[in-house]
């Protein structure tokens, strides 16, 4: 007797748990033919709301690991990564006709997610002694700037690639001790969903980061509006570039957004750098006297 396989139910990842979108609502993903392949959770207000209360109370532990050890934990999720590449590929091709360029293109970027993750661990316990400083100054005092995490990091995925430049945004951001609730590729939220299995097996704590799917026409006014998320940081279109800015200036949060109409590269070199760990820290200068 033949059997009916047993399809995935996909959740998003929120506070280390699997959760359904609040309003159990859910919008079709479909494979390449057309055919049904899976109901995405379809996210509320309330869901990121959840969401960013999660992060908060996982920063504190978070930002008080060491830096070596961040490095390790963000190490071992590029080994897990390694270890389900296959999956991943395929999970990227889900809605994309599976020609051999696809699946080249698809194996290509999990391998550049895994050396971006990769590239950032090892900046885990490095980018203190390049961006903080000992200031020289003509007077009885010592002077030096140190850097700290800012909080909670909102994160807009881009709509392509989905996986790549989703780990771009996330992994910069949680190496410094941030935490990060993220809104996945509206278009491809599949790879999003398996990262969400990955990281909860990870050596991560729940909570560092929370990945939703939704709509971004539902979801941006509150990533602009909300006054836990410190900084916001990811892609854009013109017209949400407005709202998150005008948001923004009312909580006093840090934006780093980049135009969604422009041909973003995201396999360049300088789609990774250590200017982009401190796109979400702050500067704290100490003044201390001599011989006090």
């Amino acid at each position: 007797m033949s059997r009916l396989p047993i399809t995935k139910t996909p959740k998003v990842y929120v506070g280390g748990a699997f959760i359904r979108s609040e309003s159990a609502r859910v919008f079709p993903l479909r494979d390449a033919a057309g055919a049904f392949f899976a109901h995405i959770p379809q996210c509320t207000r309330k869901d990121l709301r959840n969401a960013i209360e999660a992060a908060a109370a996982a920063g504190p532990g978070w930002a008080k690991r060491t830096a070596y050890n961040r490095g390790q934990i963000l190490y071992r999720l590029a080994e897990m990564l390694e270890a389900r590449s296959a999956e991943l590929a395929a999970a990227l091709l889900v809605g994309v006709k599976a020609t051999p360029r696809a699946r080249a293109a698809a194996a290509r970027e999990v391998a550049a997610t895994i050396d971006r993750i990769i590239y950032y661990a090892g900046w885990a316990d490095k980018y203190e002694q390049l961006l903080g400083s000992v200031n020289p100054v003509a007077a009885p005092y010592f002077n030096f700037t140190v850097t700290e995490p800012m909080g909670v990091v909102g994160v807009l995925a881009p709509a392509t690639p989905a996986l790549l430049g989703l780990a771009s945004l996330l992994a910069p951001a949680i190496v410094s001790g941030n935490t990060v609730v993220a809104l996945a590729s509206e278009s491809q939220p599949y790879p999003a969903i398996l990262l969400g299995e990955m990281l909860a097996t990870s050596d991560l704590p729940g909570g560092v980061v929370n990945l939703l799917t939704g709509f971004r026409r539902e979801l941006v006014p509150t990533f602009a509006t909300h006054t836990h998320l410190r900084a916001l940081s990811g892609v854009a279109t013109a017209g949400e570039r407005r709202a998150l800015r005008l948001g923004a200036a009312e909580s006093v949060k840090r934006t780093r957004l980049r135009p969604a109409e422009d041909r973003i590269d995201w396999y360049a070199a300088d789609a990774q750098s250590l200017a982009a760990v401190g796109d979400t820290l702050e500067y704290k200068t100490t003044w201390h006297p001599i011989g006090a």
